[in-house]
């Protein structure tokens, strides 16, 4: 396992990261963090932890500067700012393209929270670089229009107490164009903090990938 600290440059920031790559990765997932969080959040670590031992590699960024970040505390509106995350976690996906020991593996994107509408707009704007689509506790239906755009297979993932966030997700996966579906975690709430809430996310995504993200780039 190799796991590096990494500068993406996306058209109007530089963004930080951490890039962890297994030997011989199967894949690597790019993740889009949720509201207020960032490549430090212990959950998507968490979950980045089960991808590893997977075989795939993942890129935990920060799609907020941190300059930005101390705004986003204050007034809370960048984190809903959509298309300024989904541009840079696309930016990000076309780094990973010629980036040292990930040029070259198939990609997936895994969002959370609001994070999720941009996981997907990104596999809307670039198809044929984006093999799947993870959601966890996501907000899908921020991604709009692009939905009927997405052709990789998706997975939406949510807490079964979540009841607003669930019934957004079971609207959103009716427009999604390509392969998709809607997974349930039966007690769990939007951040999965119940015991094996998140463990039940890993089985459900690695699952996932295994079924749906190809072996090489055509």
């Amino acid at each position: 396992m190799r796991s590096r600290d990494v500068t993406v440059v996306a058209a109007d920031a530089e963004l930080p990261g951490v890039l962890g790559l297994p030997d011989a990765a199967r894949g690597v997932v790019l993740f889009a963090h949720g509201s207020g969080s960032g490549r430090f959040s212990p959950r998507n670590r968490q979950v980045a932890d089960g991808f590893h031992e997977a075989g795939f590699g993942t890129l935990l960024l920060d799609l907020l500067t941190e300059a930005e970040e101390a705004i986003d505390a204050r007034t809370r509106h960048l984190r809903f700012d959509i298309g300024l995350l989904a541009g840079r976690l696309t930016a990000a996906a076309d780094w990973l393209g010629d980036a040292e020991g990930a040029a070259g593996l198939p990609l997936a994107t895994f969002g959370a929270s609001t994070g999720a509408a941009a996981a997907l707009i990104t596999a809307a704007d670039r198809p044929d670089r984006v093999g799947a689509v993870i959601s966890r506790g996501g907000r899908p239906d921020l991604a709009g229009s692009a939905l009927a755009r997405v052709r990789a297979p998706t997975l939406l993932v949510v807490g079964g107490a979540d009841e607003s966030v669930l019934r957004l997700n079971a609207e959103a996966a009716d427009q999604i164009a390509g392969a998709h579906r809607l997974v349930v975690v039966p007690g769990a709430t939007h951040l999965f903090p119940e015991p094996g809430a998140l463990d039940a996310v890993i089985e459900a995504s690695v699952d996932w990938l295994d079924r749906w993200l190809p072996r090489r780039l055509s």
